[in-house]
């Protein structure tokens, strides 16, 4: 999404001057296109607040405090007045941004109650193309110049503020919930050099108390982490059948089914047939 947005994306100053509501200060606000970046061996010191968000980017930010890391489309740098700081696309890339630079006692609020902090400078919200709808309405159909303008602009960015705080904490928490999650599935649903773990085993795996594994599989899948697994092997062993390149005693070993039977019954439970009436549908052979 971020690159077909980037398609059109141009390079416009959204303000003609600073929006001031008494000691709060909107400086600075627009698009850039193909920005050239800061060296890291002569880092910047901007002496305002600023959000730097990255419509289409593959680039680096480094400051001060021994923060150096990445960055990608979707991600939003925070600056602060003080921090030295560098950032800029990587050799042969191009970088493109919405930037909005800012002063005042609700800022210095937000950093001193950690809702803006320099130890954690790079915040990722997507997608792109919505976020840069959103930076835009701050100032959408206002006149500027007028105190009651001054006043609903300041509401906005600051809602704009928390609501990107927001997405970031959700975005980060989903991505570490999608971590344990995921690899659980896998785990789950693929045959280990020791065989096939058990859910309990799984749980231990993904660092989860079973209980708490089993219930929060089953809230995030709609199904526990048992029935999961069985699906999956049934869902192999139609693959195979179906390919002809495993018979039944060979399926019954390969996903750990104490006998035939028990696979047969399995089969049956989530196929709504035997694996033999399986094979004929599927190829008109006779049963095994």
């Amino acid at each position: 999404m971020a690159n077909d947005f980037s398609a059109t994306f141009q390079s416009q100053a959204w303000l003609e001057s600073p929006i001031r509501l008494k000691s709060d200060e909107l400086q600075l606000a627009g698009a850039l296109r193909d920005v050239p970046g800061l060296d890291p061996k002569s880092m910047r010191v901007l002496g305002s607040y600023s959000f730097i968000y990255m419509v289409k980017v593959d680039g680096y930010y480094a400051d001060a405090n021994g923060v150096n890391c990445d960055i990608r489309s979707g991600d939003l740098v925070l600056i602060f007045p003080e921090l030295a700081h560098a950032y800029g696309p990587k050799p042969g890339t191009s970088w493109d941004q919405l930037y909005w630079v800012f002063n005042g006692p609700h800022f210095e609020f937000l950093h001193a109650s950690g809702l803006l902090s320099p130890e954690r400078p790079v915040w990722h919200v997507e997608p792109v193309d919505y976020w840069h709808r959103r930076f835009h309405e701050v100032l959408a159909g206002e006149n500027w110049h007028t105190e009651v303008a001054a006043r609903r602009i300041m509401g906005n960015f600051l809602h704009l503020v928390y609501d990107l705080a927001a997405a970031d904490t959700e975005g980060t928490a989903r991505t570490a919930r999608d971590r344990w999650l995921e690899e659980a599935q896998r785990l789950l649903a693929n045959r280990s050099g020791k065989g096939w773990l058990s859910p309990e085993q799984v749980a231990r795996q993904v660092g989860l108390n079973y209980d708490n594994f089993r219930k929060q599989f089953a809230l995030k899948t709609g199904t526990s982490p048992g029935q999961f697994q069985k699906r999956r092997k049934i869902d192999r062993a139609c693959a195979a059948i179906y390919q002809g390149s495993h018979g039944f005693k060979e399926l019954v070993e390969e996903l750990d089914f104490c006998d035939a039977f028990h696979f047969s019954k399995t089969f049956k439970q989530v196929m709504g047939m035997t694996p033999s009436e399986f094979r004929k549908k599927a190829h008109g052979g006779s049963g095994a």
